[in-house]
């Protein structure tokens, strides 16, 4: 068996902690009254309290490091030491209607000379199925303990590509629909699931050979795209580069897959 790095066992803790609190919070969601609010208040403070416990759990752990939150926003820390990066639910709209796909994500992001910064360590976890995907920078990643390696199809028709689709007040319908009138011919099929987290995580285990979404923030993203990386995938812009947390965009996928959704995208965006 891999063994586990001291920070990762601490992460996987806190995720195991939080997590089991959103499993039972999520078989009362289908028990609450149907009306438009109730539902919806329960799911925000689900939410606010898996972060409030990851939090607490990795404060315990290394006390120095700040936070970038998704409820909670920033929280300062050392800034010479790591940071940690959460979506303590990923996939919210799914917890609300009752749908079990939804995740923990949590990044370690590191400081680097010149003011950059570097995602070196993440972990997300599935509550629902109780699948922990992890990686490290150099050491791979992983399900369990089960190595992960990209899909190795080469054939954009042979592939299962996954997206995420702009909603209410969230995104640019018009690009997306460019994109997807350029994809979708091209491929076998697209799936839209809800949660990028474990779309990257997914593409990191080969279950879909690629990925493209935007507007997506860094708490989204920040473990996923380590995770692709490490499972010998390629990830980037719209426009090929290395911004994808800082544009808010992502494709993702094998070397060969990654450069035909990237042509097709660019293609698109003319």
């Amino acid at each position: 068996m891999v063994s586990h790095s001291g920070l990762l066992t601490v992460m996987e803790r806190a995720a195991r902690k939080a997590g089991s609190k959103l499993r039972r919070d999520f078989g009362e969601v289908e028990h609450l009254q149907v009306s438009r609010k109730g539902p919806a208040d329960f799911v925000t403070k689900a939410d606010q309290q898996a972060e409030k416990t990851l939090v607490e759990e990795l404060q315990k752990a290394r006390p120095d490091w700040g936070f970038l939150l998704e409820e909670g926003g920033e929280i300062a820390g050392d800034p010479s030491k790591p940071r940690w990066i959460i979506d303590p639910l990923d996939g919210t709209t799914n917890f609300l209607h009752g749908i079990p796909h939804f995740a923990i994500s949590i990044a370690v992001e590191e400081p680097l000379y010149g003011g950059k910064r570097e995602v070196t360590t993440g972990l997300i976890y599935q509550p629902v199925t109780d699948e922990s995907y992890w990686a490290e920078k150099s050491r791979g990643a992983w399900r369990h303990d089960q190595r992960l390696r990209v899909s190795a199809r080469r054939d954009l028709g042979d592939c299962l590509i996954a997206t995420g689709i702009p909603f209410m007040g969230h995104g640019d319908f018009a690009q997306w629909t460019r994109i997807f009138g350029a994809v979708g011919p091209s491929v076998a099929g697209i799936r839209r699931f809800g949660a990028a987290s474990l779309d990257l995580a997914h593409v990191a285990s080969g279950r879909y050979d690629g990925f493209w979404e935007s507007g997506l923030q860094p708490w989204d993203v920040a473990a996923g795209l380590l995770m692709v990386r490490e499972a010998g995938g390629f990830v980037s812009d719209f426009r090929g580069g290395d911004q994808a947390i800082e544009r808010k965009e992502v494709i993702a996928g094998n070397d060969a897959i990654h450069s035909k959704l990237h042509k097709l995208v660019a293609g698109a965006l003319r």
